[in-house]
């Protein structure tokens, strides 16, 4: 099968990697599936048929070019991204071609953009890291409540899972950013990360209908830290999570999630809502859905798709709401996700 212009895959073995690939084919879009373990990649191309497989390790720059060779775009799924988000983005600007990954790893992110910005602008390569459940989907809502709002004095970003069941790649990238902050916890304060050992404080937040108000932990920081603030002129991100959700993270015994409708979607379900702030005054924008992985794959796929039709406000790395008109984004999600944005 001929592989020109096709979307390269890394980690389409994982289960992130896995909604990604059959995004794609949804879509219609050739695909290649690479990645560290060749034969999962081979038993899986079995089933699908119409994907080619290209090995390929992050410790081989080599592999990684022969993985990308004659495709248009790549997707790394594969954490921890610590370890494979830096040789992958590499790869990509020798390609030429956009890179968009679905790092969730708060320190893997600030990476990205503080060790390839230069580069990616230089060769007027798109690189969007995030483009996910966690930094893309809250990056994009913010964006869209700020709309003419230049400044804000702060942007919430309040996550309403029902349910959190881990996958194994989850557990993995969240020890990795455990080591890294040496057990330190991180927010987003005056306008910079702070790492911190206060203690975990709980509060309540009002969702709106139908979940209502529900215990969260405040200061769950997630990737939108690191997101929003790279491009929105905001100086404190606040994020936060159902206390249920949290406790099954958590939990070692919470197993990984289990399929439960025909597109392999979990019965997890989730509001996020993202309330920005300026001057006394709230804008508040909410998306609805199910299963925060899933929901990954139309968000990367999308941008992929945006990139290549160069419907994209600017080149380099950029976070989803800097490189994409976010409001439209995210009404071209709605087979996917319930959104509400400010009128």
């Amino acid at each position: 099968m001929g592989t020109a212009g096709a979307v390269v895959v890394y980690g389409a073995t994982g289960h992130t990697g896995r909604f990604v690939v059959a995004e794609l084919r949804r879509r219609g879009l050739t695909t290649v599936a690479a990645g560290r373990d060749a034969a999962r990649l081979e038993e899986l191309a079995a089933e699908w048929g119409d994907v080619t497989v290209r090995p390929a390790t992050v410790d081989d720059a080599g592999s990684l070019d022969r993985a990308l060779a004659g495709a248009a775009a790549v997707v790394n799924c594969a954490g921890p991204f610590a370890v494979t988000a830096g040789p992958l983005v590499e790869a990509a600007l020798r390609a030429g071609i956009p890179y968009v990954d679905v790092a969730a790893e708060i320190e893997a992110n600030v990476q990205t953009f503080a060790e390839h910005a230069d580069a990616a602008r230089e060769a007027g390569v798109a690189v969007v890291p995030a483009m996910a459940f966690y930094g893309g989907l809250g990056d994009l809502l913010a964006t869209a409540a700020m709309g003419e709002w230049t400044t804000a004095d702060v942007a919430h970003v309040a996550y309403g899972l029902n349910s959190w069941h881990p996958t194994p790649g989850t557990r993995v990238a969240g020890q990795v950013s455990h080591q890294r902050r040496a057990g330190r916890r991180v927010r987003f304060a005056e306008g910079e990360l702070r790492y911190h050992d206060d203690e975990v404080v709980e509060q309540d937040w009002d969702f709106p209908a139908p979940l209502g108000e529900r215990r969260v932990i405040a200061e769950f920081t997630m990737a939108d830290v690191v997101t929003l603030p790279s491009h929105l002129a905001v100086p404190e991100v606040r994020t936060y999570m159902t206390v249920e959700a949290a406790r099954d993270l958590a939990a070692e015994a919470t197993p990984a999630p289990e399929a439960v409708d025909a597109l392999g979607r979990s019965d997890q379900t989730f509001v996020v809502d993202v309330v920005v702030a300026a001057g006394g005054v709230e804008r508040r924008a909410t998306a609805r859905g199910q299963d925060i992985y899933a929901i990954t794959a139309p968000l990367a796929v999308e941008a992929v798709r945006r990139i290549l039709a160069g419907e994209t406000r600017t080149t380099g790395v950029a976070s989803a709401g800097a490189m994409f008109d976010a409001a439209d984004f995210l009404r071209d999600l709605s087979p996917y996700l319930a959104v509400e944005l400010p009128h």
